[in-house]
């Protein structure tokens, strides 16, 4: 029996869900808020989110996705286009090629390879925004970023797999 149109269309926006809450992250990530110097250290909730669905559901997120939101990205937050593009690919890449690691492995063993993916992808953002705009970027700030970035994802992921529960469970 074939599907009907709204089953179809419903299929379709579960399997949308990754690539909705990525955008949700990116406009997260720029919406200004009233704190002081809060934009220097905002934690990267986009590479959260990408190295989140990258692991769980590498089937809903491709490369070309991460690479097209990581592009929106460069717009909205201006760290020099292509930086986020490419970041992410190279982030959504790292992860494929090690998804062997991460299948049947407890939350631990993933966080613990976020712990250690996100300085170098927080790093080269910095090196690239650094060649990019020409300005200089504090080492303390990038370090505060990394780590509030890492002390973050237990508290994403913990909603990104709720959503998964409730609307990618028989996707």
């Amino acid at each position: 029996m074939r599907p009907t149109l709204l089953q179809r269309v419903d299929l379709k926006l579960r399997q949308a869900l990754p690539g909705l809450l990525i955008l949700l992250c990116i406009m997260l990530s720029v919406t200004p808020l009233r704190l002081p110097d809060y934009a220097l250290v905002a934690p990267g909730l986009v590479l959260i989110a990408v190295f989140y669905w990258t692991v769980h559901r590498p089937d809903l997120l491709r490369p070309w996705h991460a690479c097209l939101l990581g592009l929106f990205d460069d717009i909205l937050s201006g760290p020099g286009l292509g930086v986020n593009a490419l970041v992410l690919t190279l982030v959504h890449w790292a992860v494929v090629s090690q998804h062997r690691v991460f299948r049947g492995k407890g939350f631990a063993v993933v966080w613990i390879a976020f712990a250690l993916l996100a300085p170098v992808a927080i790093g080269l953002i910095a090196l690239l925004s650094l060649v990019a705009t020409r300005t200089s970027i504090d080492p303390a700030v990038v370090l505060a970023q990394i780590l509030l970035t890492i002390a973050l994802y237990p508290p994403l992921a913990w909603l990104f797999g709720r959503a998964q529960k409730l609307f990618l469970s028989g996707v």
